[in-house]
């Protein structure tokens, strides 16, 4: 079951998303100037350590604020959102028009985010995430190509579910002040298994059996194949997309002689 190599990039995808949506805020300043916010992939920890290891009549550079960092911290099964298993995205294989390919329905998992924001000042805060707020109530939903090459596309809410705000100012006076606002986000998202490939149905066979019992039927030599239905396409070499008419043969038992157990065993696999 687990011996076929797949990767469809979904989780990584997920987190350049996530990253997307925050990559381009600003503040301004009592100038009017407007001043990008730097954004980067990383536990807040890190930033966090990095600003009380600075020393400010010390060190040559420091980390300058404001900036915001975010990072995935779960991944997590949604039972609610499970979809039937026998359910397949099928398309036509590009590089073999005589197959098609599918996938089975993914499974759907929920996927934690965390947006911190390292200011020095509250209004530079506030800005920030006023510039946040609005757009999540408490979704905002963004459409994703989940799978490119099954031409997949899904729409994918992302929920705010807390907002926080830490003073991380602590020591001396040449200890930087920095306000932390942590933003908790969950990203209900899905993840597939592999793509496989299968030749196109060329045949349609459909049989119709009738069981002994009551009813009007009454005895064993009454029950069996009474119907056997048969579709083929005309051209019988065409390929997917092309314009097609079909022939259907009918066949009917009016003495049925073969039953749905024997006819089965004597399928072709």
């Amino acid at each position: 079951m687990l011996d076929n190599h797949f990767y469809h990039e979904t989780i990584k995808r997920s987190v350049s998303v996530f990253g997307t949506l925050f990559n381009n805020l600003t503040i301004k300043r009592e100038s009017g100037k407007l001043m990008k916010v730097p954004l980067a992939y990383g536990p807040r920890s890190k930033w966090i350590a990095k600003l009380q290891q600075t020393n400010t009549s010390t060190a040559r550079t420091s980390i300058s604020l404001p900036r915001m960092g975010f990072e995935m911290t779960s991944i997590e099964y949604d039972a609610s959102r499970k979809l039937t298993k026998k359910t397949q995205l099928r398309k036509p294989d590009t590089t073999n028009p005589m197959k098609m390919q599918h996938q089975y329905a993914p499974a759907p998992y929920n996927i934690g985010f965390s947006l911190s924001i390292l200011v020095k000042n509250t209004d530079d805060g506030l800005q920030i995430i006023e510039q946040i707020l609005p757009y999540f109530t408490p979704d905002y939903t963004v459409t994703i190509h989940t799978v490119p090459g099954m031409s997949d596309k899904r729409d994918i809410p992302i929920v705010l579910s807390s907002v926080t705000q830490t003073d991380e100012y602590e020591g001396d006076f040449e200890t930087r002040q920095v306000l932390r606002y942590d933003l908790e986000f969950v990203m209900r998202n899905y993840i597939y298994g592999p793509v496989k490939s299968s030749e196109m149905i060329r045949k349609s066979n459909v049989r119709t059996y009738m069981e002994s019992g009551g009813g009007k039927i009454l005895d064993t030599e009454s029950a069996g194949k009474v119907v056997d239905q048969i579709v083929e396409p005309i051209p019988a070499d065409a390929e997917a997309g092309d314009d097609i008419t079909y022939n259907e043969t009918t066949t009917w038992f009016e003495q049925p002689t073969i039953t749905y157990s024997d006819d089965k065993s004597s399928d072709p696999k």
